[in-house]
């Protein structure tokens, strides 16, 4: 049973919380603190891993912060975010350009 499916049936079974049985309502709650508890974020190559947590460890953040970065850094240099700060003619800059 995949996420969706599961968080559908949890959202169907909310909608009828009535006509829902106290044992199958506590065997869905059950799967759903299992699958909680048991998400770890994404599987990555242990390479990529060790340089993630190398590179937190250097940069003193956490491993989720990193990532978060990274992804946040990579949708706008790919203009799939817009930029943040945008220099524009008015603006006041040190050095060459």
């Amino acid at each position: 049973m995949t996420r969706s499916t599961f968080a559908e049936e949890l959202q169907s079974a909310s909608d009828r919380i009535a006509d829902v049985s106290r044992a199958n309502l506590q065997v869905m709650l059950r799967r759903a603190g299992l699958m909680i508890r048991n998400t770890d974020g994404i599987d990555l190559d242990p390479r990529v891993d060790e340089a993630l947590s190398g590179i937190s460890a250097e940069m003193e953040i956490s491993k989720a912060d990193l990532i978060g970065t990274i992804i946040a850094d990579w949708l706008v240099a790919n203009a799939y975010l817009p930029v943040l700060y945008a220099i524009d003619d008015e603006s006041v800059v040190d050095g060459n350009a």
